[in-house]
């Protein structure tokens, strides 16, 4: 596949570059940004490593990791979304994105899941995708179902953050679900 480049209204999804050390920061460096995800703030250089492998992963053949920047209407990183294949489902992948704190609120989050969800089902031809949330993550859980994706249940104790066990909310949408919802 050529390198990825999806625009939306207001935002885009392309391939992370070197340069995006930066901006991924803003987002996996902040206790805010990160409070729901499954990982502690990272480092500059663990986020460095992070950009390293993504730009290494769309080499890849055949591709299974989508690590894309969010680009927003100023052209800055305003966050990161990522579709990676699931190996335990044919044509499926698993979902997720996080942006910047300081744009929360301006329905980036909804855009960046429609660009992912078009570029898995309109690109990738997959059938289905899935995403996991924190229970407390209700914006993401609005998120989610405003693109049209189903709640389907709770895998238990499924992260491990701060020495804690945390449940995870799967949301999926099929291939069939996004094209009804286009027509």
């Amino acid at each position: 596949m050529t390198p990825v480049s999806r625009s939306g209204p207001r935002l885009r999804l392309r391939e992370l570059r070197h340069d995006d050390a930066d901006g991924v920061f803003a987002v996996y460096g902040s206790a805010e940004a990160t409070e729901h995800l499954s990982f502690e703030p990272r480092t500059e250089d663990q986020v460095r490593g992070i950009v390293q492998r993504s730009i290494e992963s769309a080499r890849q053949t055949p591709r299974s990791e989508y690590a894309l920047a969010v680009i927003g209407p100023e052209h800055d990183l305003v966050g990161f979304g990522r579709l990676a294949h699931d190996p335990h489902q044919p044509r499926a992948a698993t979902m997720g994105f996080a942006l910047r704190p300081d744009v929360w609120g301006r329905g980036y989050g909804l855009e960046t899941v429609r660009l992912l969800l078009g570029l898995a089902f309109e690109d990738l031809d997959l059938h289905r995708v899935w995403g996991a949330r924190a229970p407390g993550n209700t914006a993401s859980a609005r998120t989610m179902a405003a693109a049209g994706m189903v709640e389907e249940g709770t895998i238990r104790e499924h992260i491990n953050k701060g020495g804690r066990w945390r449940d995870s909310v799967v949301h999926a949408i099929l291939e069939r679900e996004w094209q009804a919802d286009r027509a």
